[in-house]
């Protein structure tokens, strides 16, 4: 019964904290699906559609339409796999790169500033917590 009150109050605080964090703006805004795609590319590099689909744990359908919007708008590009050419991989763009830096920075900022008001205790308990979301998000 702790396990599943924890739960839903951690489901609670931290789509309170997503949704705070979505009304951030952000020129040349972009879905929650697409922003992940570009820094997955941007800390791995190039990947498989197929690839991309497994790490977000999305239908490759609609990994697809998410990288055909994402190509559209210049933020990744198509290319043959120089170790196999029936496979394409896909690669940030300068531009993709850029948004997807200006969206942290200012999301970051925003962030960091609300941070900024908890104590020296509360900020290293966040540190921690940050931590421990990352683990728990790796075993749903």
């Amino acid at each position: 019964m702790e396990n599943e009150s924890t739960a839903a109050a951690l489901q609670i605080a931290v789509g309170r904290l997503v949704r705070r964090l979505r009304q951030t703006h952000v020129p040349g805004e972009m879905t929650l699906s697409e922003a992940s795609v570009l820094s997955r590319l941007d800390r791995g590099g190039p990947a498989t559609p197929g690839e991309l689909a497994g790490d977000e744990r999305v239908k490759p359908q609609a990994m697809g339409t998410t990288l055909q919007a994402m190509e559209q708008r210049g933020l990744v590009r198509r290319s043959p796999d120089p170790g196999d050419g029936r496979r394409v991989l896909i690669t940030v763009t300068d531009d993709g790169r850029r948004l997807l830096t200006d969206r942290r920075t200012l999301k970051t900022q925003a962030l960091a500033e609300a941070i900024a008001h908890l104590s020296a205790g509360e900020r290293r308990s966040l540190a921690e917590a940050a931590r421990l979301l990352d683990k728990l998000a790796e075993e749903l």
